[in-house]
């Protein structure tokens, strides 16, 4: 794997020290990434118009029960959201419109590893690989019960969520147009399990397992493993898209409920070691029943000032 350097220059921001509170332990820096991608014009930050000084990737860590949590700050901005037709591997739901975010957020650098899923719920649910590996086999519902344990001592004016379905997509992006995300190499920016799809038969990276986090290359914005290694839930219901431009969408209301105990069938995201690349575009779109304990997580940081 070739090695990608980043230069931190460590600044004192205010915005991060109000937005993360006082008391609890953080550090920032400023990511200048030389990993290479297609930037859209219409991704660009808006970051004049909200005042913010902060800008697309830089970095703050917080330290929860010992654990530190890095994320990447996503900025405002607009993107196309699904896939073109022509794109390999496109699905009748990945229909494109154009998306709006009118509020910036901060996104973990990683998936949820399972050291940081155990310091927090305390118990013996998700999946035991390693420390430094994503949890999985956890879901919709097991990340309410730890998103709400997390948010008992959030400082005020912040919230732990898991990203909407159009800030997953747009923050795995970071800009690009294309399958997929950072480089555009599934083999430089993600585990996967099949070379094209599951008919081709010809064995991926991953070799059918999970990989610790943050091995394989970041996208633009400094975000890790957005391909493959693990599917990521979303908050949203899953449902079609709609055709015209939307801003700060979260997803259907409801209407695609099974009837069962296992509830609505939320999104998840971004494919995993298991999955033909074509599964793990930034546009693939998967879902499964809430109380399916199937997948992994990554969670977003929200201001509510």
């Amino acid at each position: 794997m070739n090695v990608i350097k980043y230069f931190f220059v460590f600044v004192s921001i205010f915005c991060f020290s109000s937005f993360w509170g006082c008391g609890e332990s953080q550090s920032t820096s400023r990511n200048v990434s030389d990993t290479s991608s297609t930037t859209s014009p219409e991704a660009s930050a808006s970051t004049k118009e909200t005042g913010t000084t902060a800008q697309a990737g830089d970095r703050t860590v917080a330290t929860i029960n010992g654990i530190e949590y890095p994320f990447r700050w996503c900025p405002p901005g607009r993107f196309t959201m699904g896939s073109p037709s022509s794109e390999e591997g496109h699905g009748d739901d990945e229909h494109q419109h154009t998306v709006i975010l009118s509020k910036g957020f901060w996104l973990l650098e990683t998936p949820v590893t399972e050291e940081m899923w155990k310091s927090v719920m305390k118990d013996s649910s998700g999946s035991n690989n390693g420390a430094k590996y994503p949890v999985e086999d956890v879901s919709w519902l097991d990340c309410q019960k730890f998103l709400q344990k997390l948010n008992e001592s959030a400082p005020a004016g912040r919230r732990y969520v898991l990203p909407t379905e159009s800030q997953w997509e747009y923050a795995c992006r970071a800009g690009t147009t294309g399958a997929y995300g950072g480089t555009g190499n599934i083999d430089e920016m993600g585990w996967y399990g099949y070379k094209k799809d599951l008919d081709s038969g010809i064995p991926g990276n991953s070799g059918g397992k999970s990989h610790p986090v943050g091995t394989k290359k970041p996208n633009a914005w400094g975000l890790f493993d957005m391909h493959g290694n693990v599917d990521e839930w979303c908050s949203d219901i899953y449902g079609d898209y709609p055709r015209k431009m939307v801003t700060d969408p979260t997803g259907v209301a409801s209407g695609n409920a099974t009837g069962s105990a296992s509830g609505d069938r939320r999104v998840c995201r971004g494919g995993a070691y298991g999955y033909p690349c074509l599964g793990c575009r930034s546009a693939y779109r998967c879902s499964f029943e809430e109380g399916e304990k199937l997948a992994g997580l990554r969670i977003a940081v929200i201001s509510e000032k």
